[in-house]
């Protein structure tokens, strides 16, 4: 039975999903604040979070990145009524999975906490940290630390953040060969619906941007495919 903590400070709403979602066989667990939020997350351990982004003590952007520094694995969802790109791109680097707009239907609440907790067959898993840099042309890949920077040191290291981090892990694991949007897009946020898309093709330039001093490394799109890191 999934255990999920949901992180929620309007009460009402925090019952009702609660309620909701027991009721289809999860167990739940609320905090009403980020702070709680982030106690429950230490000792509990849960399967997925569900959370506000507009909360009280900790919102929900810093509980995710405070979350992603001790577990880049569990998935985590974001309930707000902010709808704004630039706020779901935030969410999005800073390691959340999906996000879903209020108001909202149970119904559309559950498959989104189902898709993050059994992906389709075929999907690609999100990568287990490396032991160690890993080589890309000129340049070294710190997965772990989320850093990226040449090899003789004639540029600054590029702090990734953490979505960057495991894409450009993903194109690696595939070098030479074709990752499929609709794969990376389950992988890394649960979905492949357009906005999403949108989405992968921004952090698609960001990666470009950092590998840019090497020009025998490239990420090239295929053309109703996906991309394919070439190194």
């Amino acid at each position: 039975m999934p255990t999920l903590l949901l992180v929620e400070d309007e009460l009402s709403l925090a019952r009702i999903v609660q309620d909701s979602l027991e009721t289809r066989g999860f167990t739940v667990h609320h905090a009403a604040d980020g702070g709680q939020g982030w106690e429950l997350f230490t000792a509990l351990k849960p399967d997925l979070v569900v959370a506000d982004v507009m909360l009280p003590v900790r919102d929900g952007f810093a509980l995710a990145s405070q979350i992603r520094q001790v577990d880049a694995a569990v998935p985590i969802l974001f309930l707000t009524a902010r709808s704004q790109p630039a706020d779901v791109v935030q969410g999005f680097e800073l390691g959340g999975n999906d996000y879903l707009k209020k108001p909202f239907s149970m119904e559309e609440l559950v498959v989104r906490i189902r898709a993050l907790l059994g992906r389709p067959p075929g999907a690609v898993s999100v990568p287990a940290p490396a032991a160690g840099p890993l080589a890309i042309g000129r340049y070294r890949f710190d997965h772990p630390q989320q850093r990226l920077a040449l090899a003789d040191g004639s540029q600054p290291a590029a702090s990734l953040t953490h979505r960057e981090a495991e894409l450009l892990k993903c194109l690696l694991d595939q070098r030479n060969q074709v990752l499929t949007r609709t794969a990376v897009l389950q992988a890394l946020w649960g979905s492949d619906s357009f906005f999403n898309g949108r989405s992968l093709d921004v952090f698609i330039t960001r990666l470009r941007r950092y590998l840019r001093h090497d020009p025998q490394v490239q990420i090239v799109n295929v053309r109703g495919v996906g991309y394919k890191l070439l190194a």
